[in-house]
């Protein structure tokens, strides 16, 4: 599986679902959503700055991701970002293969 780093930020609504519910309560339903989806819910952190959220999932493909940010983003209550995360080994599998590209302008 894939591992993906969540930013999400809350809207006014999302902050005032945060503190009617609880946060561990949020944190447990993102974890049910996750594993509901065949994932595995790795970290789950609240956070002062830009994002409200940092999360790490192991999803099985990028798919499942894309339907994790949609059902998010149609709620209206965050704003999120899914990012692919890689390992140094895929990293140094991508440097090893060739690519032909020519930059604009060349």
């Amino acid at each position: 599986m894939t591992r993906y780093l969540i930013q999400a930020s809350y809207t006014a609504e999302g902050v005032r679902g945060l503190l009617k519910n609880g946060c561990s309560d949020r944190r447990a339903a993102v974890a049910k959503m996750i594993e509901g989806l065949g994932g595995v819910s790795e970290c789950f952190y609240f956070a002062f700055g830009e994002n409200d959220v940092y999360a790490i999932a192991q999803l099985p493909d990028n798919a499942t991701a894309a339907a994790v940010s949609l059902a998010i983003a149609a709620s209206g209550a965050v704003t999120a970002n899914v990012v692919v995360l890689l390992t140094p080994e895929e990293v140094d599998e991508a440097a090893r293969k060739t690519v032909a590209y020519r930059a604009p302008g060349a």
